[in-house]
């Protein structure tokens, strides 16, 4: 499962250089060479959140390397339709607030340093329905690694690369090159529902997929042994 949030790329910088997402695909492409990972032929990927993001990037422009892709719970920037203008409900609020604070220059690292776990816990229990799926030893832990010199500013990086001119451009001219493989989008009732897979069906002619009931944007945590259930069925095709 492809997450992004612990990455750390440029130390002590607030240039979002590497970020972008045609380097981050090839960053994983590179990876799969140099691991010899494509052998016995391409990967069956998963992504969640900002490793949607990167899983699609991947796809659309190292085709090749992966022969089915899942993706869970994000919107595709520059691809999926923007959200209505105006000012947002209290809910879509909470859930979304950090996508404009994480691109501000310099300021979050500002803000969140030193506070790394309340940030953490704060987006943990906005996002989730199932506060208990993010157990204290399990933020423990995302503490211990955001709170690496640099980590958190490489985590807010990918928002400062992916949401500007050049970034949404990006995305919208890969939607240009559809997607041949299948791909599985799957989102949550209290994230993105349906958007993913509608979003995913604009890009490429197999698409499956829909919204999980009674669940937040965490999925993997929160859903377990549907994902497990999911994966094992989409990937024996």
């Amino acid at each position: 499962m492809i997450r992004a949030y612990a990455s750390v790329r440029i130390l002590g910088t607030s240039s979002e250089v590497g970020y972008d997402l045609s380097t981050v695909a090839r960053d994983m492409h590179l990876l799969t060479e140099q691991m010899e990972l494509l052998t016995d032929g391409p990967l069956d990927v998963a992504a969640h959140d900002i490793g949607a993001w990167i899983g699609y990037a991947w796809a659309a422009e190292w085709p090749a390397d992966i022969g089915r892709l899942a993706l869970y719970d994000a919107a595709l920037p520059g691809i999926t339709p923007p959200a209505a203008p105006g000012i947002p409900t209290e809910a879509a609020n909470r859930r979304t607030w950090h996508f404009g604070f994480n691109r501000l220059g310099d300021l979050p690292e500002m803000l969140v340093e030193g506070r790394e776990r309340l940030y953490l816990d704060w987006l943990f229990k906005a996002k989730l329905r199932d506060t208990s799926a993010i157990t204290p030893a399990d933020l423990d832990e995302y503490t211990r690694v955001f709170s690496a010199p640099g980590a958190a500013r490489a985590g807010f990086a990918y928002y400062r690369a992916l949401f500007n001119e050049g970034g949404l451009a990006q995305n919208h001219a890969r939607a240009k090159r559809r997607l041949t493989i299948p791909v599985m989008a799957w989102g949550a009732s209290d994230g993105v529902g349906d958007i993913l897979l509608r979003s995913v069906a604009s890009i490429t002619d197999n698409a499956a997929g829909g919204t999980i009931e009674n669940c937040g944007h965490y999925i993997p945590e929160e859903a377990p042994k549907l994902v497990a259930q999911q994966l094992a069925e989409f990937f024996a095709i």
